[in-house]
């Protein structure tokens, strides 16, 4: 088939697109020369002796071209270009070997992120799991422990020997512990060389006499006289008022760590402490200060203020302890009150203080529940801080004070009117406020910062797809015209 040139040489339409786009390859007529060796080159049939591409391209080009001098140079090009396109593709070839090689380690790299973060993930989970579980028994435990208080003081009231007795049960927490170390360790020691190990609380030397006279005595005080405060006021008050006004020990905590240990200033807390006050004189004021009442609440913040004051002392005498080192401090305090403090309640019961008629009217069952439900909100605390977040703990204890309430309104032995409920709600509200972080308002900054930047990013997004959309559309409205030069 003959190509007749147009008057400025150009054959067809894609001989014009060719050379507009400036083609390096390009001839007049290459369009329908190349249909033609595609045709021929189609025709020749397996086992029949085609001739070669290179004689083939010549012949035909040669009716074309003025003389073979002007071809020449058109099939050095294309030969050129056919050897750069093998060229290239080896190279590619071997780019892509070679990236394989490079791609596997990255790619490995890439599995162990994932690797990584999923098991960050599976561990705050478990972390989550374990804390729920953990704030449902701490608050169960306490609960427990302040209801059976309750049902005993209607047959058996005496509060001091009813504390010793708990504070006895400590002296178990050391072979818990153990127990659990036997159950749960690959390396399993013996029980002197864990007890040697977890005395390194007392310092390099261990427990000597000395420092078991020195360190455990102010403890154990203080250890005796916030239970045994405690529980006058629960003969005072409501269950549901005095773990209320327990719960303000957080901010006497944070006063006295201000004072005594040079703690950061945090203004929050502040508020909180203030909160707390707030509280404990509108819970006074509840019963319009009668004098129950007020000794009750006296009591319940006795109660608060001991229980601050052993925190602060034990953290700065004796600063962190893991479990083990908790265990073990928590049943030398146990012995110290079996050896030392056992005077005490027989000088009540021969003074007629605090008497019973005989041993076996004891109500052994309530006073065995008491003081295992108060081991078991003990082990449950320090367990709490191994197994998940140290904040949970406390919610735990919060949690107790709607869990009183709850039992009161089942036992009908409370009556909230507005001011009770009010000033329960302030202590709780002031409780929650001192379990921020000391970098809450960084962290709130951090955060307001980050909603902002994701906001104008999606307004970036947005503006940028609505002008592709704005273009996409006056592309297809428009029309694209070719020049015929």
């Amino acid at each position: 088939m003959d190509v007749k040139a147009a008057p400025n040489g150009v054959a067809t339409i894609e001989d014009r697109i060719l050379r507009i786009t400036g083609y390096y390859g390009y001839y007049p007529g290459y369009s329908s020369q190349k249909s033609t060796s595609r045709s021929s080159a189609t025709r020749c049939k397996p086992g029949t002796n085609c001739p070669s591409s290179h004689s083939g391209i010549s012949r035909q080009l040669s009716p074309l071209s003025v003389t073979e001098d002007s071809s020449a140079p058109i099939l050095e090009l294309q030969s050129r270009g056919s050897s750069g396109v093998c060229g290239h593709r080896i190279e590619r070839q071997n780019r892509s070997g070679d990236d394989g090689t490079q791609t596997h380690p990255e790619n490995s790299s890439q599995e162990n992120r994932i690797r990584a973060r999923c098991l960050s993930c599976t561990s705050v989970l478990l972390k989550a799991v374990w804390g729920l579980l953990i704030i449902l028994s701490v608050s169960s435990s306490w609960v427990g422990t302040t209801q059976i208080v309750k049902i005993t003081y209607k047959n058996f009231y005496c509060p001091f020997f009813m504390t010793w007795f708990s504070t006895n049960w400590n002296i178990m927490f050391f072979p818990v512990y153990y127990s659990g170390h036997l159950a749960t360790a690959q390396e399993k020691q013996s029980p002197m060389k864990k007890f040697r190990e977890c005395s390194r609380i007392f310092g390099e030397d261990g427990l000597t006499l000395k420092l078991f006279l020195k360190r455990t005595a102010p403890f154990s005080i203080l250890w005796t006289l916030t239970n045994y405060l405690y529980l006058l006021a629960l003969k005072k008050l409501t269950a549901t008022d005095v773990s209320a006004l327990f719960c303000c020990n957080k901010a006497f905590v944070f006063l006295l760590s201000w004072i005594v240990l040079k703690d950061r200033f945090m203004g929050v807390r502040i508020v909180a402490a203030i909160m707390a006050i707030t509280g404990i004189v509108m819970m006074a004021y509840a019963d319009n200060f009668h004098a129950d009442s007020i000794i009750g609440v006296a009591f319940a913040v006795g109660s608060a203020s001991t229980s601050a004051l052993y925190k602060v002392l034990f953290k700065m005498f004796l600063g962190t302890a893991n479990f083990g080192e908790a265990a073990h401090f928590v049943s030398t305090l146990g012995f110290f009150n079996l050896i030392f403090i056992s005077f005490t309640p027989v000088i009540l019961y021969f003074t007629k203080v605090e008497h019973w008629s005989s041993f076996a009217a004891l109500p052994w069952g309530c006073l065995c529940g008491m003081a295992g439900l108060w081991l078991a909100f003990n082990i449950l605390v320090n367990v709490g801080v191994v197994l998940t977040y140290p904040i949970l703990i406390s919610i735990g204890t919060v949690l107790s004070v709607p869990g009183n309430a709850a039992v009161d309104l089942l036992k009908q032995e409370v009556i909230f009117n507005v001011v009770r409920l009010a000033a329960t709600i302030i202590i709780c509200l002031g409780f929650l406020l001192m379990l921020l972080p000391e970098e809450w308002d960084e962290m709130t900054l951090r955060f307001i910062n980050s909603l902002k930047e994701k906001k104008s990013e999606e307004h970036m997004d947005d503006v940028t797809d609505s002008s592709v959309h704005l273009r996409s559309r006056s592309r297809a409205n428009g029309t694209v015209s070719i020049p015929l030069a």
